[in-house]
């Protein structure tokens, strides 16, 4: 055989075997690059989602991030936080609950009986209290354990005689010495409605009471304020008054009562703003900024209600 016809045989043969090779299924090649472009078409998917459990430069999930997400089934917080009921923590809610109770009074309050004796004074509406003298001469001084640094000052009390009169006095001065708890050293006048002068010394019972009234609540700064110190006095309140406060840039500031009935802001806060009042049943009024006027009475028409 010649050389040229081996040649022609062997070439036939590796030609048959390469068709052969390109004919046949299932080329790991052709899988190869099939597998990669599938893994090049969802590729796009995967970095979309990608962020949904890692938070953004700014600590969040992005704005697109969460629209790819699929919604989460809301918790129950939420629901639980809609179906509660708001506790009842209103100002009215407060003071309707102190009102039964006059929790801010100190030793005379309401509803209670007291025992002691009654004298008489000539007095004119003035006293410890710091009360202008005036015509109004159905008046009493407190004894000094019941007067409670003040405190007692423009109460008023419902005085009973043994023999059955009876005398509704506002508290306007503080007597000392010898008055003991339960005393109360009326007016001449006052001391006549109960008995006759010539008893001088009668034995009583009180109780604080809320009268009727037409006169509204007043307010005077004390003689020597100024915007940077004031003493501050209500006057004309038909019950006892618990709290004064001052409003400031950070609130509602109360201040010290002094044992002749001024509220005392000796930094200058709040004088000459708003002011804020509180009797012992838990009653606010708010009064509107009033010049700082030293030793001038000034008007708020407003009065806490009667009990």
């Amino acid at each position: 055989m010649s050389k040229r016809w081996l040649f022609l045989s062997a070439a036939a043969v590796l030609i048959v075997v390469s068709l052969a090779l390109v004919l046949l299924p299932g080329d790991k090649n052709g899988e190869e690059v099939k597998t990669a472009a599938g893994s090049a078409a969802t590729e796009p998917a995967a970095t979309s989602s990608s962020p949904v459990n890692s938070p953004s430069a700014s600590g969040t999930s992005t704005p697109s991030t969460r629209a790819t997400v699929a919604p989460k089934k809301p918790s129950a917080t939420p629901s639980v936080r809609a179906t509660t009921k708001p506790t009842a923590t209103s100002a009215t809610k407060t003071r309707q609950q102190a009102s039964g109770t006059a929790a801010l009074a100190g030793r005379i309050r309401p509803g209670v009986t007291y025992t002691g004796v009654a004298t008489f004074y000539d007095a004119d509406g003035g006293g410890a209290c710091m009360y202008d003298p005036s015509g109004d001469v159905m008046t009493g001084a407190m004894n000094t354990t019941d007067y409670e640094s003040s405190k007692a000052c423009g109460a008023y009390v419902l005085v009973h005689a043994a023999n059955g009169a009876t005398v509704t006095v506002r508290i306007t001065n503080e007597c000392p010495g010898d008055c003991a708890p339960g005393q109360i050293d009326l007016s001449a006048q006052a001391f006549a409605k109960l008995a006759a002068p010539s008893a001088g010394r009668i034995p009583i019972t009180w109780n604080l009471a809320s009268p009727s009234t037409s006169d509204t609540i007043s307010i005077r700064y004390k003689t020597g304020s100024t915007r940077y110190w004031c003493g501050i006095q209500a006057i004309g309140h038909r019950n006892p008054l618990a709290r004064l406060e001052v409003g400031t840039s950070s609130g509602w500031r109360q201040l010290q009562r002094t044992d002749y009935n001024y509220f005392l802001s000796e930094d200058g806060s709040g004088c000459g703003g708003a002011l804020r009042l509180t009797d012992i049943y838990g009653e606010q009024l708010t009064v509107p900024a009033l010049a700082v006027r030293a030793n001038v009475t000034q008007s708020t028409r407003l009065q806490f209600a009667k009990h």
